[in-house]
Formats: C-alpha cells, structure tokens, sequence
C-alpha cells in the first residue's frame, strides 16, 4: 500500500465533493451534474479505502460492488449501504438523455449520502491517519 496513492484518491473526493457543494450553493444548479458529483466522491472514498487495504479496485463505478468489497475487509460498511445504493443511481448514466431526472430534493438527498459516507467511521479514521502523516 502506498500512503500517498491513498491520499491523492481523497484529495480527488473530496474535489468532488467541494464541487458538488459549490454548484448546489450556485443561483443556477444542475441538479444532475451535482448528484454526479456526489456519486464521484463516494467512489473514490471507497476506492481510497479499498486501496489503503491493499485491494486495487476494478475499473467500475458501481458502489454498491465497491460497497460489498469494503464489506469484506469491514462488516460495518454494511452501515452505509442505503446510501451508496442511493448514489449508485448518479454514478455514470445521469450523465445522457433520459436516464434519470432528479430535482432539488434529491440533489440535497445525494449530498447528504456523500456527507453520511465521507463521516463514516472507517473512512475518516483513514483520513485522520493519513492526514496525520501530512504533519510529521
């Protein structure tokens, strides 16, 4: 495991997730661009995660399959599966006609389900640990 690959997975989600923030401050929000976004950063916190472990995730933005590895390595990811199923939803095909339609609710949804997966416990005891690795 490299500590600096981990680290620069996090840093790449937590863009995604700064960006999700900033367009849904925005006074025109693409509601689906966000949600995007927000299914981005989910999966690179998995995906950190994953790699912290060891694991080189496959080429895949299917959450709840990156979801049920991280369950492998911790069964309280479990915890967190709503919210990545929800997400899965924005992972890839919002991005083309006539996939999926979401609105102001579900953009706030989405980012809350990011927020719940970012300060899952695992994952921010990652991000401390590495984090703490800045400072010495």
């Amino acid at each position: 495991m490299n500590i600096e690959d981990v680290k620069e997975w996090y840093r790449i989600a937590d863009t995604d997730f700064d960006s999700a923030n900033l367009l849904n401050a925005a006074v025109r929000r693409h509601f689906e661009i966000i949600c995007y976004h927000c299914a981005q950063a989910a999966e690179k916190y998995l995906k950190g995660y994953l790699i912290y472990n060891d694991i080189i995730p496959q080429k895949t933005h299917n959450l709840l399959f990156l979801n049920n590895i991280c369950k492998e390595i911790d069964s309280d990811f479990e915890n967190i599966i709503v919210e990545c199923g929800f997400l899965n939803n924005f992972a890839n095909e919002i991005r083309y006609p006539n996939q999926y339609v979401t609105d102001e609710t579900l953009t706030n949804l989405a980012i809350k389900s990011v927020e719940t997966i970012r300060n899952f416990k695992p994952i921010l005891d990652l991000r401390n640990l590495i984090t703490s690795t800045d400072e010495n």
